[in-house]
C-alpha cells in the first residue's frame, strides 16, 4: 500500500512525501483521525530547536498525540473500524530502565516520524484499544499519560502524606497535574500558581489560586511541581526551593531548551529531592484510558483542556493549525482528513 505522510523539511515547510505499507506483516495498520499539537512540535515548525538537532532530524512527520482506527490486523485482535490511541515510544532494548528513559528508545515526531500521515504500520504493542472516551479528548490521552507517569511516580516516593501541594504553572500541563493531584489525592489542600489570571479561572477545583508575584516566600508546601518551561522555569524552580519544606520533593516536567540557574545552597539545606519526569509508558496510558472511561468528572475536566478543533483537509490546513496552536489557550485537535 502506498501512503502518504507530511514531514517538515525546514521550519515552517511542510511537504507531502510517498512511503510503502507492507501489510503482509504482523503489525496493525491504523488511520490516524484525531491528532494535538504539543508544544515540542510548535519548536519543531517555527526552527526553536538546535540548528544541529534540526539537521539530523528534518524531514520528519511531526505530533506524536493521536487516535485512531484501525484498517487492518493480520493477528485479528482488532477488527476495522475499532478505535484505538497511538503510542509515540518505540521501546528500546535496554529493559534496566522504563521505556520513555532508554537510551535506545525513540519517540515519534522527534527521533521518528509523527502520526501526520495517511495511515500507519505500528506493531500491536503500540495502540490501545478504547470505547468510551468522548469526542476529541481521545487525541490528547497521550498528554494526560504523561502527567499519569509524573504523579504517580512521585505517589511512589514521597516520605509521608502531604497536606499541602502546590503546582507551578497555569498552561495546559499545569492544569493536567493538578487534575490528578486532585484526582489521587482528594483531601490535598492544592494551590496553582501562574502568571494568567484569566487562565488561573480554569483551576475552580484548587483550593488557592495565585499569580507567582502574590506568594510570600516562607515555607508552606510539603511538596511542588514544576510545569512553566522555558527560561522561566529557572525563577519558578528558585521560588520552589524557597518555599517547599525541607526534604520535599520538587517534580520537574516543564521544558527548556537552555540551562536554567538552580539555588543549589537551599536546596541542599533543605535536603530536596529533584526529580525529572518525561513522555510515558503504555502502563500510564492503559491507566489513563481506564480512569477517563470509568470517572465522568474526571474526563469532563480533561476535556475542558481542548481550545480549538479545526478540519484537516491539505497541507494549508496544517500551517494553519500551526498559527493556531501558538495563540490558544490550551490544546488544539486536529480533525485529520487528508
Amino acid at each position: 500500500m502506498i501512503n502518504k505522510q507530511y514531514k517538515l523539511t525546514s521550519p515552517y515547510v511542510i511537504e507531502a512525501f510517498h512511503n510503502s505499507i507492507n501489510s503482509n506483516t504482523s503489525n496493525v495498520i491504523v488511520r490516524p483521525e484525531k491528532l494535538s499539537i504539543c508544544k515540542a512540535d510548535i519548536r519543531y515548525y517555527c526552527g526553536m530547536r538546535d540548528t544541529k538537532v534540526l539537521k539530523q532530524r528534518l524531514p520528519l512527520a511531526l505530533i506524536h498525540e493521536a487516535a485512531g482506527i484501525v484498517l487492518h490486523d493480520p493477528q485479528k485482535n482488532y477488527q476495522p473500524g475499532d478505535t484505538v490511541i497511538l503510542l509515540p515510544n518505540i521501546p528500546g532494548k535496554d529493559d534496566n530502565y522504563d521505556e520513555n528513559y532508554r537510551l535506545d528508545s525513540q519517540f515519534r515526531s522527534s527521533k521518528a516520524d509523527g502520526f501526520m500521515q495517511e495511515m500507519i504500520s505500528v506493531p500491536s504493542s503500540q495502540v490501545i484499544p478504547y470505547k468510551n472516551i468522548k469526542g476529541s479528548s481521545a487525541a490528547i490521552v497521550e498528554f494526560v499519560s504523561v502527567g499519569i507517569h509524573a504523579v504517580t511516580s512521585y505517589l511512589k516516593r514521597k516520605k509521608r502524606t502531604p497536606q499541602k501541594v502546590a503546582v507551578w504553572g497555569d498552561g495546559a500541563l499545569g492544569y493536567v497535574i493538578s487534575c490528578l493531584l486532585k484526582y489521587f489525592m482528594p483531601d490535598v489542600h492544592l494551590t496553582v500558581l501562574g502568571v494568567n489570571k484569566t487562565k488561573l479561572e480554569l483551576f475552580q477545583f484548587a483550593n488557592n489560586r495565585l499569580t507567582v508575584d502574590e506568594l510570600e516566600i516562607t515555607g508552606c508546601f510539603d511538596d511542588v511541581f514544576e510545569c512553566v518551561g522555558g527560561q522561566a522555569s529557572g525563577n519558578a524552580i528558585n521560588q520552589m526551593i524557597d518555599t517547599i519544606m525541607p526534604e520535599g520533593i520538587i517534580t520537574l516536567l516543564g521544558v527548556s531548551e537552555e540551562s536554567v540557574p538552580v539555588n543549589t545552597r537551599m536546596l541542599l539545606e533543605k535536603g530536596l529531592t529533584l526529580l525529572g519526569r518525561s513522555r510515558s509508558t503504555r502502563e500510564d496510558f492503559e491507566k489513563t484510558i481506564e480512569i477517563m472511561e470509568a470517572n465522568q468528572k474526571f474526563a469532563s475536566r480533561i476535556g475542558m483542556l481542548i481550545s480549538e478543533e479545526i478540519d484537516i483537509n491539505d497541507i494549508n490546513d496544517i500551517h494553519k493549525a500551526f498559527q493556531l496552536s501558538k495563540i490558544v489557550d490550551y490544546k488544539l485537535v486536529l480533525n485529520w482528513k487528508i
